[in-house]
């Protein structure tokens, strides 16, 4: 099979496409032809040579895919040869065949197309486990998304928009954050222009935000703790502002705040699995309904991996990059 290799770590150039053989699925999994396949940021982080994919997982990136399924492992019996699936892999993504844990599976939500599908597994699940689980977002919250424009961003305003709750997004230019407003954010703040705190604490006359989605990390932190609201929690997925971050704790225990943090990519086929299981009860029928829609920008063969990397490094993007497969 035909597959976008990471050549050597470095620049979108060291994704080249090579030959490796088509997987066979093992007890528990299921092999897709692939039609499409998601673009992340983990993905250009493992190009870079700085994410590593977890022991025993392909190097072949590549977290999200749409496609048939053409193979059975042993013991699968809630998915049938021919039916169009859509999926999270911990890697394997690029290439034109790749094997999938079944209980990570899900069907393609009807009038979705395939290419449409490969873009929601990565942002529906990361959004999923750290808003609505770990940050435990009820009715009556406020909502913080930091780069409302980017994949996961896109997919978070949504998402929580759908479940009716008030929703704040920055992003860095108005092109964006106007899109950010007609995606459903109640107010989305030029974070070049605007300080994100004065704006929330302005429009919520003090009160803050009960649940922030933080890629950011860095002094973004703090910041965010400035304008949070009592018993107010922060999900932590990515630090692309920075590693390290300077917290006040006086302003931790006086509001009873929870910063939290978490990493999808090596947790076990179970626990995914749960996460799948949520989403098609409790997700897929806002999909299905046209409440929430994919937000693609842009797609490319699979032989352009690198260009479409090239595009994810430029942050020009609103919404999601996609390679077609076959």
């Amino acid at each position: 099979m035909r597959v976008a290799e990471i050549s050597q770590p470095g620049p979108p150039e060291g994704l080249k496409i090579a030959t490796r053989p088509t997987p066979s699925p093992e007890a528990g999994e299921v092999l897709i032809k692939v039609a499409a396949a998601g673009v992340n940021r983990p993905d250009v982080a493992q190009r870079r040579g700085v994410y590593p994919p977890p022991p025993g997982v392909t190097d072949i990136p590549g977290l999200e895919i749409a496609g048939t399924v053409v193979a059975l492992g042993a013991g699968v019996s809630q998915w049938k040869l021919g039916e169009e699936l859509c999926a999270l892999v911990a890697g394997g993504g690029y290439a034109e065949y790749c094997v999938a844990p079944a209980p990570q599976c899900l069907p393609i939500p009807k009038g979705l197309t395939l290419i449409e599908a490969a873009s929601l597994p990565e942002t529906f699940f990361t959004v999923w486990l750290n808003v609505f689980e770990r940050a435990r977002l009820s009715a009556e919250d406020v909502f913080l998304v930091q780069g409302g424009s980017s994949g996961i961003g896109v997919t978070a305003i949504q998402l929580v928009k759908a479940f009716g709750n008030r929703v704040f997004a920055t992003a860095g230019t108005d092109e964006k954050c106007a899109a950010c407003v007609k995606l459903g954010a109640d107010h989305a703040i030029n974070y070049k222009t605007e300080d994100f705190v004065e704006v929330i604490n302005r429009e919520t006359k003090g009160r803050g935000v009960d649940v922030v989605l933080d890629m950011v990390a860095g002094d973004y932190l703090e910041r965010e703790v400035k304008c949070l609201a009592d018993e107010g929690r922060i999900s932590v997925i990515a630090s692309l502002g920075g590693a390290k971050s300077t917290l006040f704790m006086p302003d931790i225990t006086r509001k009873r705040a929870t910063i939290t943090g978490s990493t999808l990519r090596p947790r076990s086929v179970a626990f995914k699995g749960t996460i799948a299981a949520a989403l098609r009860e409790k997700v897929w029928p806002k999909i299905e309904s046209g409440a929430i829609k994919p937000v693609i920008y842009k797609t490319f063969p699979l032989d352009q991996a690198a260009m479409a990397h090239a595009l994810m490094e430029s942050s020009q993007h609103i919404g999601k990059i996609v390679l077609t497969v076959s």
